[in-house]
């Protein structure tokens, strides 16, 4: 990106606990400095949330393997807007966010908080890079933080990280498998998943009626070139996204029919 040393901000939704956070900060540390900013807790499933409803706070961690980490009581987005907004300096020359722990494929990336903070770096024109990997229990982190080591270095010595003044936003699933099985990359789309499953209903300790959310629904479109059909071959998913989710050919269609009035 620049002859100087990059500044890498990095963040997740799991938590500034999590393995996953861990394994990619220690991977990229040789590739910029690098800056930790996380959540306190976990909030999977916070997607673009920010708190609005109350302050944050935000503390630096002391000793130990997390040395200089910073948590926010808040979501992935307050973590990210909250650097680019006023407690950095400046701004990071990329965001990343993960590793994940399980897949973001698919319309998962429309509910992810792993996504949402590399989504709010870009929409502050830094470019952003969500990782995951595909399975949960952190089985072989350390392999899938050497493979988002190589994407990375990948994204800094390209001129892909800005294309035509539009920051790049990269969404990367890695399997569970060794850092020798992991060579193989794949440019994907996002596939396609049924409809969720039943929410789960069971009865509190008072009798009321609680709800848990269903799991994620099974591939629907999982064809080749999709996010599904590269982790199915084994391959690392990369799939480029972009924030407009403007429907062109529908816009084009409601004008000619007559929807523009006036």
């Amino acid at each position: 990106m620049s002859e100087r040393q990059p500044h890498i901000l990095v963040s997740n939704d799991d938590g500034y606990l999590a393995p996953g956070l861990l394994a990619l900060v220690n991977a990229v540390r040789p590739l910029g400095r690098i800056t930790v900013i996380a959540p306190e807790q976990n909030h999977s499933g916070a997607s673009n949330s920010l708190t609005l409803s109350r302050p944050l706070s935000i503390h630096r961690v002391a000793g130990g393997e997390r040395d200089g980490f910073f948590f926010i009581n808040g979501t992935p987005t307050d973590c990210v807007h909250v650097a680019m907004t006023g407690f950095l300096d400046e701004k990071p020359d990329l965001v990343i966010s993960g590793i994940n722990q399980g897949e973001n494929m698919g319309e998962d990336v429309l509910y992810s908080g792993t996504v949402a903070a590399a989504v709010e770096g870009v929409m502050f024109g830094v470019p952003g890079i969500a990782f995951s990997q595909i399975d949960r229990g952190w089985n072989r982190i350390e392999d899938a933080a050497k493979a988002a080591h190589d994407v990375v270095t990948q994204m800094l010595v390209s001129a892909l990280a800005r294309t035509e003044g539009t920051a790049t936003l990269l969404n990367v699933n890695i399997p569970n498998r060794s850092y020798a099985d992991l060579s193989r990359w794949r440019v994907t789309r996002l596939g396609n998943r049924h409809h969720s499953q039943p929410v789960v209903v069971q009865d509190s300790p008072r009798g009321d009626k609680i709800y848990w959310i269903g799991a994620a629904g099974d591939v629907k479109e999982g064809s080749e070139g999709t996010d599904f059909h590269a982790i199915d071959e084994g391959c690392i998913s990369i799939t480029p996204m972009q924030l407009d989710l403007s429907h062109h050919a529908r816009l084009a269609a409601m004008r000619a029919n007559g929807w523009d009035r006036g």
